[in-house]
């Protein structure tokens, strides 16, 4: 279809994690970025330098692919927050979720992937109905560096949006890079075919269910990350999340923080 015209923090003595969907987890040496470590393999990986009561640091290169292909990843410190959820797969949490949105009136993104679409379709259709954004996240979830082929590439994200578009008679516009993967390819091929990439700058090891640890522990973590302009990843099949939700919400608003819809990122 052609359209109309989750690693995340580095601790100051540690290490940089950068994190996926999926669970999986590389260690890097301080000194090392996500950009040197994958650069043979052309793959950038996306991560920050976490800075307490601060906002977070990204690297100069980051900045450059972010500014140069319009991404979106921390918006303006004085113009609210954005909230925003991977649906890889369900584990049925994101009812209580939307039932959470719907009472404090929040509206969030969620990034589906095909077989999410296809398995979950009454919850995708709240979304929508909900005023909820809808975004791309491929419809297999690779690597999309690791599609080495435009046509293919194209067609990881073309099969999704068609059927979205199908369903309910709405473009797709916005786009996460599975595992938070991109290069320059990816960043302009994505771009040239109207998407806008959207990446984040706040996330915690959400996704992993043998590592729940209560709905306190997910506050903590969010409030302890919140900052102006936070573009704010959670992953939907955390319980912890789930639970948490309306406290997060109360707790940022209690703390000044207005929540906006990427339709209305100020960067």
């Amino acid at each position: 279809m052609k359209k109309r015209m989750h690693f995340l923090l580095l601790p100051l003595s540690a290490v940089l994690f950068l994190t996926s969907c999926t669970g999986e987890k590389v260690d890097l040496p301080p000194e090392v970025t996500p950009q040197i470590q994958t650069a043979s393999a052309g793959i950038s990986g996306w991560g920050y330098r976490k800075i307490p009561n601060g906002r977070p640091e990204f690297t100069a290169a980051q900045i450059k692919d972010m500014e140069a292909h319009n991404c979106i990843y921390m918006g303006k410190e004085d113009e609210g927050i954005y909230l925003t959820f991977d649906e890889g797969y369900e584990n049925g949490y994101t009812a209580r979720i939307l039932d959470t949105l719907k009472e404090k009136n929040v509206r969030a993104a969620f990034f589906i992937t095909g077989p999410y679409l296809r398995d979950h379709e009454d919850l995708v259709r709240r979304m929508v109905e909900e005023g909820h954004i809808v975004g791309n996240h491929t419809e297999n979830h690779p690597s999309l560096p690791t599609v080495t082929s435009d046509e293919k590439l194209r067609a990881e994200i073309d099969v999704l949006s068609q059927a979205f578009y199908e369903k309910f008679g709405q473009e797709m516009r916005y786009i996460r890079p599975p595992k938070g993967e991109y290069n320059a390819r990816t960043l302009s091929l994505t771009k040239d075919m109207g998407y806008t990439n959207v990446f984040w700058s706040f996330a915690y090891e959400d996704w992993a269910q043998d590592k729940t640890r209560g709905k306190a522990y997910a506050y903590e973590k969010v409030m302890d990350g919140l900052h102006g302009g936070a573009v704010i990843l959670l992953h939907a099949v955390s319980r912890d999340n789930a639970e948490a939700l309306g406290d997060m919400i109360d707790g940022a608003r209690e703390k000044g923080y207005v929540f906006r819809s990427l339709d209305e990122y100020v960067k």
